[in-house]
């Protein structure tokens, strides 16, 4: 069909012959678009915003993204396919990327637009739905500022007007101790009317001092020991770099603010009287877990669910994955646990001479008497899981009587010492189902598997189900280990004491286990509770250690990844025979040791950021 220039001319008439209510019905609303004004007037379309920002909130590893991360430092290592974070030769200056002014636009938009479009919201409304995005703002900030220091704080929409000049756009990077007191100032002024009390899926008072009292500790941290250090990582106009005149202040905020929480109705999760089960359960039941302030959660009914079960059952007991396995967590970490009695928490392995082995009766009996947070974290030997057994056992030490020396045999996953393998063996389990072997990909090749955040629900390590186990960001754990630091930095160790005592009789230690308190032993504190909670890095960083933790030495036991193999020993007619004992060494599949280099502390801005906006001051290093 020809449209000729008479048609055109006709058409345009006929549409302004049209009537009023002819051209109403021309422009009408599509039905399948909402538009602001009904979006926000609307409190269940704001709460569905409201979902998308916090959805949006950063992990640098958390268990739906970045999980394989955790064998970057000293917690795991990668037991999956290719090398992955075992060929970590340095860490990228670029690592810890996360610049979001698209999720502060989009926050700073929806302020605006309740002010402006929100005309049939009561006025408590409005105040609680800009609080909670003040909340969202302030911990995009946290996050930002934790990985650059001093950033821009942008707090209204930057519009450009197409004059050509964008210069009204290009906001400088504000002093790393204005940001870290934005971040307090915003907390406060709305901690009394975020709402959402008993919530655990949105912020409310306590959650915003939870953050508060995070976020004070690390500027504590970072003003007091980057001068102790020696370090005196800064720039000149203070974008990197707090005074140490202001610790003390951060630190009694972190304190008062953690002090809040433990106001509120939150409680230490106690359900189980098995402490062990009971830590594991304190991070993975969401019915009556009273310990819990803030989670990102997941429902596998709405088809809201994560692969981490399916990527790291242990191998034995796996369902319908053909890969599974993908972490192996290292000694390194399981050594941290202390022994209840007090004694040194190294695994023996050896007599006192080193001419023998020491010899366990059971799998399980080197794991004894352990503080009950290794058992919720990690899976040993001699452990189960789903009420399964997760079979751990490299293989057999064999005695060979012409030389009174041991011969190492191993062999494949669920093997057997016997047949035609072994003519002369006792048919008798050789490797485990679970393993753990040195190189083979996809099972332990560490000796242990993780347990925190597994989900024991059946088909969870399915395809088709998956996983709807939540990610906690706050519990109160961490913020009792919050105030314990930070009375401890202002000299109230009496104080500090009962917060981590608190903590550590949960886990099974007599009440006021600690009597004498040091940096080191609350250090280690936060690894043994926080492991695989996004908090080694970025403790290790504040506290200005991470390039003396790891080192690039390869004789600092810190900086490799070390492994512990169960082997059964075949001595017959020794009172040895039956019995276990471990080799433990650097990990095989473990290629270089950690070496965290000083520019590390803060992450590079890179270029794309500093062309768009001259006013970026570069970091140290950069």
């Amino acid at each position: 069909m020809k449209f000729s220039f008479k048609t055109l001319v006709v058409g345009a008439g006929l549409l302004t012959g049209l009537s009023a209510c002819e051209k109403d019905f021309l422009d009408r609303n599509p039905p399948n678009i909402i538009v602001d004004s009904q979006l926000w007037n609307d409190p269940v379309l704001i709460t569905g915003v409201l979902a998308n920002y916090y959805d949006r909130l950063p992990s640098h590893t958390q268990i739906d993204a970045g999980w394989d991360q955790y064998a970057a430092y000293d917690e795991a290592m990668w037991s999956g396919n290719g090398n992955g974070p075992n060929d970590l030769f340095t860490f990228n200056a670029f690592r810890w990327n996360y610049w979001d002014y698209g999720l502060v636009r989009d926050i700073n938009l929806a302020l605006d637009n309740i002010d402006k479009l929100s005309t049939s919201l009561s006025n408590d409304q409005k105040t609680q739905f800009k609080s909670e995005l003040r909340f969202l703002r302030a911990y995009v900030y946290f996050e930002m500022v934790k990985r650059y220091g001093g950033v821009p704080l942008v707090t209204n929409q930057l519009i450009y007007d197409f004059s050509g000049d964008t210069t009204p756009l290009q906001v400088a990077r504000s002093k790393e101790s204005d940001a870290y007191d934005f971040i307090a100032n915003e907390l406060d002024e709305i901690k009394g009317t975020l709402g959402n009390n008993g919530s655990n899926s949105r912020a409310n008072r306590y959650t915003a001092m939870a953050l508060k009292s995070r976020a004070m500790l690390y500027a504590g941290s970072i003003a007091k020991y980057n001068a102790q250090s020696g370090l005196n990582i800064q720039t000149a106009g203070g974008e990197v770099g707090i005074p140490a005149s202001q610790a003390a202040s951060y630190y009694q905020k972190a304190l008062d603010a953690a002090k809040e929480v433990l106001t509120g109705p939150y409680s230490l999760y106690r359900a189980n009287p098995n402490p062990g089960e009971n830590f594991f359960e304190a991070l993975t039941k969401k019915t009556n877990n009273s310990e819990v302030i803030l989670a990102k959660d997941f429902l596998t009914a709405k088809d809201r669910r994560h692969g981490f079960s399916y990527d790291n059952i242990p191998r034995g007991i796996r369902e319908d994955n053909l890969g599974s396995s993908s972490l192996s967590p290292i000694l390194n970490l399981v050594e941290a646990y202390e022994n209840l009695n007090g004694t040194s928490s190294q695994i023996a392995t050896r007599n006192a001479t080193d001419t023998d082995y020491i010899y366990y009766t059971t799998l399980n009996e080197p794991f004894a008497g352990r503080d009950a947070r290794l058992y919720g974290t990690i899976i040993y030997p001699g452990t189960t899981f789903k009420g399964q057994e997760v079979q751990l056992q490299a293989g057999v030490k064999l005695w060979n009587t012409a030389n009174n020396s041991y011969q190492t045999i191993e062999g494949g996953l669920g093997s057997v010492y016997g047949g035609t393998a072994f003519p002369n063996g006792d048919n008798k389990l050789l490797t485990g189902t679970s393993g753990p072997i040195a190189n083979q990909p996809e099972v332990s090749n560490s000796g242990f598997y993780i347990r925190k955040y597994l989900d024991p629900a059946g088909g969870s390590s399915t395809r088709g189900i998956r996983s709807d186990i939540w990610w906690v960001r706050f519990r109160l754990g961490e913020v009792l280990l919050n105030a314990s630091e930070a009375a401890f930095e202002l000299g109230n160790t009496t104080e500090a004491l009962t917060y981590v005592n608190r903590v550590r009789e949960r886990a099974g230690f007599p009440a006021n286990s600690l009597t004498t308190l040091t940096l080191a032993r609350l250090q280690n504190e936060r690894r043994v509770e926080l492991a695989f909670e996004d908090h080694r890095v970025w403790d290790l960083k504040r506290w200005r250690i991470a390039h003396q933790i790891w080192d690039g030495n390869p004789n600092n036991y810190n900086a490799v990844a070390y492994v512990l193999y169960p082997y059964r020993v075949v001595r017959p007619g020794s009172p040895q025979d039956g019995k276990y004992v471990f080799d433990r060494k650097v990990a095989p599949r473990f290629r270089t040791p950690r070496n965290f280099q000083l520019f590390n502390y803060y992450n590079f801005i890179g270029n794309g950021i500093l062309n768009n906006n001259p006013k970026i001051v570069r970091n140290p290093f950069e």
